[in-house]
């Protein structure tokens, strides 16, 4: 099983998506608090239809109780400002993919301490839309994984 994990996820429809993504894919969700939201809110219970039946989310209070729960797993950090690109790693079962708040993306304490990839875009491009990337990314992974 792959692993979305969304450290202070801000904007309710995407997560909603994701956890739709999640239970389309197989793949855990993990949210980290502070979260920009409440999990009750409307606009995430519209984006995630009734698939959040389908997907256990799970959370933490903070980055290192997550951490504390998975000490030795594999986790990227998906940010644009990584050099390698999602596309060049081999993902293996369990490997997690961590993707920062909409508006300001991982933090540096974070990002300098994981492997970190990105998604290729045009140059004067700022980012995708924090849905449409883990389902980018997701979508790879899963694929070397042959869908199983």
């Amino acid at each position: 099983m792959l692993h979305v994990v969304l450290y202070q996820p801000e904007i309710p429809p995407n997560t909603g998506n994701i956890i739709r993504l999640c239970a389309n894919t197989g793949a855990q969700l993990h949210l980290i608090h502070p979260l920009g939201f409440s999990l009750e809110e409307k606009q995430l219970r519209r984006a995630g239809l009734d698939y959040h039946e389908w997907v256990n989310v799970k959370q933490y209070e903070n980055y290192q109780d997550f951490l504390k729960t998975y000490p030795d797993a594999s986790i990227y950090a998906c940010t644009t400002k990584a050099s390698t690109f999602y596309t060049d790693i081999h993902y293996k079962d369990h490997d997690m993919l961590l993707f920062g708040p909409e508006t300001r993306g991982l933090p540096l304490s974070i990002m300098n301490t994981l492997p970190s990839i990105k998604i290729p875009m045009t140059q004067n491009s700022r980012s995708l839309n924090l849905s449409n990337a883990a389902a980018v990314i997701l979508y790879e992974a899963w694929r070397q994984l042959e869908f199983s």
